[in-house]
């Protein structure tokens, strides 16, 4: 893709607020930029939405909830299949729109668009299955209906980092339950949402069943949503801290909340395992999105027999990756998301050195335009370095070598966070060992990838609440209604 080209395309996306199925400009009248992190480019202006608009904004879903609740499932699930379709045929365009607001490589920026095109279409065969109950009570006299309703109006908040499918995620499986929506995808990359947003259009999503409101002060937005009483849901992806704010804000109208929040993913390699294959585990499980991802490994623990060798084979294949612009089809590694990212692992990186860590590759941010850091390798890390308690949103892999099981199983969980850990053992018994023993929503064993629309996404501890995807996924959407109703019993029984 040309410079050219990529202006081209950006200007074709609308930059407005998108409330009751219009285009509109935010009530300030304020815009904010999209800054490309590989250049540090402006490459769009978008409205900067504010209270007011937001209040608009669930006014409207509230209005349309009981009309589009009662839609035939059928007719949602063929909504969800038309957009699943548009966005496969339209890969290679929304693949750049995500690479130039977030830097991603095209390639993986590809397999982003596939994975949450997915999400519409697993979510598509599960609007036509929303089930219930029938039974009869242990005395016989009640017949016991059990059935399931759309929550109500939801607040989707999403994050950076995955721009398009965290967006997927969560309005594939409203849109299937029958729940309307507000959606306030980030500010720093905005446009791949608002692509998604003429995608559902042109598949024929009703007018009001999905409003955004994008702003570069969230709580200025999220804020009269959790307050309105409107609302009935909340589905947040980020940080624990801002997590733990909104459970608060719900707890006020006793609102349902799934929270997918922050992780810090061991990944353990037994002196068993195919070493080589770990280390093909660990460069998707760390570098996927350039270490910026929830699920990336944070504290990679090797057993210490096998800890040199391991190192030195990551550190050949980590130092061999290319770095730049994710518009290059050589890159393998683009930009962090903004300055204040680069600065973060700095610190990281940094304060590991000073406590005694030795780094055998990478380890310092270049100069010149766009916010790199390279891929980088740390031996000999003090467990009370500051990136072992922290996520680090960067390629940075920091190896520490454990003696046993026992021991590696300790390290794994001595944190705050439970979403996913990773192991590599060649031992069957240990691995479900492990996955009765470590404290995660997710254990990949001898695989980096755990990700899967159809399996349930979430984490255990401070990690969140609820599940994306999966079976599970649309009840997080649905309320259980129960109906009595007397049965009599024939006289002669």
């Amino acid at each position: 893709m040309t410079t050219s080209n990529k202006r081209d395309l950006i200007a074709a996306i609308p930059t407005g607020l998108f409330i009751g199925g219009q285009w509109v400009e935010a009530q300030s009248g304020k815009r904010c930029d999209v800054i490309d992190p590989a250049t540090e480019d402006v490459i769009a202006s978008i409205a900067d939405g504010g209270a007011e608009d937001a209040e608009r904004a669930i006014e409207v879903a509230a209005a349309v909830q009981d009309s589009w609740a009662r839609t035939a499932p059928r007719a949602r699930s063929e909504i969800l299949r038309r957009a699943y379709e548009q966005m496969m045929e339209r890969q290679d365009e929304l693949a750049s729109i995500i690479t130039a607001e977030m830097g991603k490589p095209l390639a993986e920026a590809r397999g982003e668009v596939a994975y949450a095109a997915e999400f519409f279409r697993w979510f598509s065969e599960e609007a036509v299955r929303i089930g219930g109950d029938a039974t009869v009570s242990g005395d016989g006299r009640t017949r016991i209906i059990v059935s399931k309703a759309p929550v109500g109006p939801c607040v989707l908040v999403t994050p950076w980092n995955f721009p398009l499918a965290m967006g997927t995620r969560k309005i594939g499986p409203a849109i299937a339950a029958g729940c309307t929506m507000v959606f306030k995808p980030a500010h720093l990359t905005p446009l791949s949402s608002f692509a998604l947003v003429e995608i559902l259009r042109e598949a024929g999503l009703p007018d009001g069943v999905l409003n955004v409101v994008c702003s570069s002060d969230p709580g200025s937005v999220v804020e009269p949503w959790m307050r309105s009483g409107k609302a009935r849901k909340v589905s947040f992806t980020g940080s624990t801290a801002v997590g733990v704010r909104l459970l608060e804000q719900a707890s006020q109208h006793i609102m349902r909340s799934s929270m997918e929040l922050g992780g810090n993913a061991p990944f353990i390699v037994f002196d068993d395992a195919d070493v080589d294959a770990a280390v093909d585990g660990l460069m998707i499980a760390k570098l996927r999105n350039m270490g910026e991802a929830c699920t990336a490994a944070n504290r990679i623990f090797v057993q210490r027999n096998v800890a040199d060798e391991f190192a030195r084979r990551l550190t050949e294949r980590m130092s061999a990756l290319v770095v730049g612009d994710g518009i290059d089809p050589a890159t393998q590694i683009g930009p962090l998301i903004e300055p204040k990212a680069v600065e973060k692992v700095i610190s990281l990186v940094s304060d590991a050195v000073r406590r005694g860590a030795r780094i055998l590759c990478g380890g310092q941010a270049p100069e010149g335009r766009g916010y790199y850091f390279p891929p980088t390798v740390l031996v000999d890390v003090d467990p009370e370095s500051e990136l072992m308690s922290t996520e680090i949103f960067g390629p940075v892999a920091a190896v520490i070598a454990f003696d046993d099981e026992c021991d590696a199983i300790r390290l794994a969980n001595d944190t705050q966070w439970g979403l996913v850990g990773y192991a590599f053992t060649q031992d069957v018994d240990r691995a479900f060992r492990l996955q009765e023993a470590i404290e995660v929503g997710m254990l990949g064993i001898n695989t980096g990838l755990v990700s899967n629309p159809a399996a349930p996404f979430g984490g255990v501890k401070e990690s969140g609440l609820g599940r994306e995807g999966g079976r599970t996924g649309i009840e997080e959407f649905l309320e259980v209604r129960y109906l009595a109703l007397p049965r009599s019993i024939p006289a002669n029984v």
